[in-house]
């Protein structure tokens, strides 16, 4: 499989370029882990590694990996003023719909803790540097690794091939832990969550809420995890397909909130924007308005485009015929109309930027940089942070591509 490249100064000046005053960083096209990895760093960046910890109680719960492993979490302990303050960050990585790709996937880290990486570095959201996360550098900050492929939700398995689909007990066992770790001392907390982690921060939100005293400031953030039911370019609809088999074959429909189940199918209440507006917990959506991997692997799959027109647009937006632009408007449309009731809520945050990108958070050179992404010149570590401590009200929404000169596209080659 393909790996993540590491874009530092040097590495861009061979790889990346700036068009129309846009940064691009081009990588190798594969699965969506390519933009859930731990950032584009700067040449000599020399990250806070921290280690994996397994949960030794979640066996006798029946919470383990999809090839009955252990779950896992990397932890780095809070100080000083957020000693008692705790973020919870979902690691994101995809889906498996059938029992075939379920099967490869718990040969890999997303499907067993056996191949998990025993460190990772610790950037943007979960920086310990004031510098590069000036409101949760101190806080307890955890990064819940991901190896059950239903975002935390599904509860069932498969004897004969050997799977375990326990996402939901998970989720419980590793809260149950943290809680006995500290966590049930908490002033302040954050779930937050990336891709596949971010709908999972949405669909746990509430549940988040629950562990604490109603006196306790909780909230979330999905980050890149407003994933859409959208209609692809044949007509089609492939993440609806895709979500169905996970819904149906990971036991997902019995954890769904069933204020969505109540008036709608098992797999519409796997998609986001049927649930955002129900959620009661302070939740702030954060997304790329041209999603690279809904792009990639939802609007323009190559299963709906088999005469490859497609090809090097969903590679380069650089290289979209205006026709396609025009289509990606549109799929920014559906966005903004999908969040419109849920922005009326004073307690909601919104940062939609009009990026090629997928997931901003832990990206040090998205989440707060000198060159950032920004807002009206807010960078989405201080929206977040204004929206987290109630500094001020964050709903920003950008102007349409290709207005923005301060994104950092994601380009794959």
């Amino acid at each position: 499989m393909m790996k993540l490249l590491w874009v530092g100064i040097a590495v861009v000046v061979v790889l990346g370029k700036w068009v129309d005053g846009f940064v691009e960083f081009s990588l190798n096209e594969t699965e969506i882990s390519l933009m859930e990895g731990f950032g584009v760093s700067k040449a000599g960046y020399n990250p806070l590694m921290v280690g994996l910890t397994l949960i030794h109680g979640a066996g006798a719960k029946g919470a383990v990996c999809l090839d009955g492993t252990l779950p896992g979490y990397h932890w780095h302990r809070g100080y000083g003023s957020g000693a008692n303050n705790w973020l919870i960050q979902l690691e994101g990585g995809g889906w498996c719909n059938s029992v075939r790709n379920c099967v490869y996937r718990k040969t890999t880290r997303r499907g067993s803790s056996t191949y998990m990486e025993k460190l990772i570095p610790f950037t943007g959201i979960l920086s310990a540097k004031a510098e590069e996360n000036p409101d949760f550098y101190n806080w307890n900050r955890v990064k819940l690794r991901y190896c059950d492929g239903a975002s935390f939700t599904g509860d069932s398995e498969h004897k004969g091939a050997q799977l375990q689909f326990r996402g939901e007990r998970i989720w419980w066992a590793a809260m149950e832990d943290l809680m006995s770790k500290g966590m049930r001392n908490a002033h302040q907390t954050l779930l937050s969550g990336c891709s596949a982690g971010g709908l999972a921060s949405i669909l746990h939100c509430d549940n988040f809420k629950s562990l604490f005293p109603g006196n306790i400031r909780v909230k979330c953030l999905s980050d890149a995890g407003l994933f859409l039911d959208a209609v692809d370019i044949s007509g089609g609809r492939t993440l609806r397909n895709l979500y169905s088999g996970v819904v149906g074959l990971q036991g997902v429909q019995k954890n769904l909130p069933q204020i969505c189940t109540n008036h709608l199918d098992p797999t519409s209440c796997f998609f986001p924007q049927n649930l955002i507006a129900s959620v009661k917990t302070p939740l702030f959506i954060l997304n790329a308005a041209y999603d690279s991997w809904q792009i990639q692997s939802s609007l323009a799959p190559p299963s709906a485009d088999p005469h490859g027109f497609w090809h090097e647009c969903r590679l380069n937006h650089a290289k979209c015929s205006s026709t396609q632009i025009h289509f990606l408007q549109g799929f920014r449309n559906q966005m903004l109309k999908v969040i419109s009731r849920f922005s009326h809520s004073p307690q909601n945050g919104l940062f939609i930027n009009s990026c090629f990108a997928h997931c901003q958070t832990e990206r040090q050179d998205t989440w707060f940089a000198d060159d950032s992404p920004v807002i009206r010149n807010k960078p989405i570590a201080l929206a977040v942070g204004d929206w987290y401590f109630d500094r001020a009200a964050v709903k920003d929404i950008d102007c349409p591509y290709p207005c923005d000169n301060t994104c950092h596209n994601l380009v794959f080659r």
